[in-house]
């Protein structure tokens, strides 16, 4: 069973429900892979709500390895999702939620809005999510 307060999530790849979790070491993995100097710049980088297949891959591959699995990138670039492309965002969306919250749980978030409130309708942080 996944402990969401620990971050973790459970996906099905390859018809195998497996457990992801972006752990310390899975976070310092994609600062280096993105070439972010810090865990807010790569929390920025996610809410931009912009997610290519490369950075699906990466993104699901370290939560792979910060659940103790034995996986490559190149691996995880093979692996199939229920629902498809659609299913490899909810993945994604569902991990970076887990790991930094959605954008209204956010600190720096709900400063900004006092400050600079929406004329627009409420947007999710990221891919999938609203």
């Amino acid at each position: 069973m996944v402990n969401l307060h620990r971050g973790e999530i459970d996906a099905v790849l390859d018809g195998q429900s497996l457990r992801l979790c972006l752990t310390l070491g899975a976070l310092a993995e994609l600062e280096s892979t993105f070439g972010d100097e810090d865990m807010l710049a790569l929390a920025e980088r996610f809410a931009r709500g912009r997610l290519s297949a490369r950075d699906a891959v990466r993104i699901i591959g370290a939560g792979l390895r910060g659940a103790g699995h034995q996986v490559t990138d190149d691996a995880v670039a093979r692996m199939r999702a229920e629902a498809g492309a659609a299913g490899f965002v909810d993945i994604v969306s569902r991990l970076l939620t887990a790991t930094f919250g959605a954008a209204d749980d956010a600190p720096m978030a709900k400063a900004e809005e006092v400050h600079a409130p929406s004329t627009e309708g409420p947007a999710g942080p990221f891919p999938g999510v609203t």
